[in-house]
C-alpha cells in the first residue's frame, strides 16, 4: 500500500514538474520610443500591427495616398543623396538625384524614379506631408524600375532605413540626405 502511495505521489509530482517547466506564452515587443525598428513619427501602424487602446487591430485606410506640403517647404529641395550598395561585392556608391528626376544606376539594369523630398515626413489617414523644413525625418519618394519593369514603389527613410525598405538579392538603396536649393 505504501509503494502504491508513493507511485501516486510522485506520478502526480512529475505530471506537476512538466506544467511548471512549459514555456510561458510571449508576446510580440513592441518597441518604445527611441528603441530600433521604431515607426517614424507620424507614420501608420503597419498592417497587422496592435495599436489603440486595449490592443485593438489598426485598420489601415482605404484609398490613394496625397502628398500636400506646406508652404514652407515646397520647391526647398532640390536633390536627394541616395546610396546603393552591391551586396555581393559590398561596394557602395553615392549619387545625387534630383527631385522629381529619373536616374540610371551605372553599371546595373536598375533606374530609380526620384519623387517628392519631404524634409519631415508625417502622415496622416491618407495624406502625407512635413510637419517642417528641418530634416527631423527626411524622406524620399521612389520608384525603381529593373529592365523597365516596377520592382519598388515607396518610401524610403534615412532614419529609419528598415521601414519599407528596398528589397531586391542584388541591391540596396538607401536615402542619405537631401539638399536644399
Amino acid at each position: 500500500m505504501k509503494k502504491q502511495i508513493l507511485v501516486a505521489v510522485c506520478g502526480i509530482a512529475l505530471v506537476l514538474s512538466f506544467g511548471a517547466c512549459k514555456k510561458k506564452e510571449e508576446k510580440p515587443q513592441v518597441p518604445q520610443a527611441g528603441e530600433q525598428g521604431q515607426l517614424p513619427p507620424g507614420h501608420p501602424p503597419m498592417p497587422g500591427a496592435q495599436g489603440g487602446q486595449g490592443g485593438q487591430q489598426v485598420t489601415m485606410p482605404k484609398g490613394q495616398t496625397t502628398v500636400s506640403l506646406p508652404d514652407a517647404v515646397k520647391g526647398k529641395w532640390k536633390a536627394v543623396v541616395l546610396v546603393v550598395e552591391d551586396k555581393g561585392s559590398k561596394k557602395k556608391s553615392e549619387y545625387t538625384i534630383n527631385v522629381n528626376s529619373d536616374f540610371k544606376v551605372p553599371g546595373s539594369n536598375l533606374k530609380l524614379a526620384v519623387s517628392e523630398f519631404i524634409p519631415d515626413f508625417k502622415m496622416d489617414g491618407l495624406t502625407i506631408t512635413s510637419l517642417s523644413n528641418e530634416p527631423n525625418n527626411p524622406a524620399v519618394g521612389l520608384k525603381v524600375l529593373e529592365d523597365e519593369k516596377e520592382v519598388f514603389k515607396g518610401w524610403l527613410y534615412s532614419k529609419f532605413p528598415a521601414i519599407h525598405p528596398f528589397e531586391h538579392p542584388k541591391y540596396a538603396i538607401m536615402l542619405k540626405s537631401g539638399i536644399k536649393k
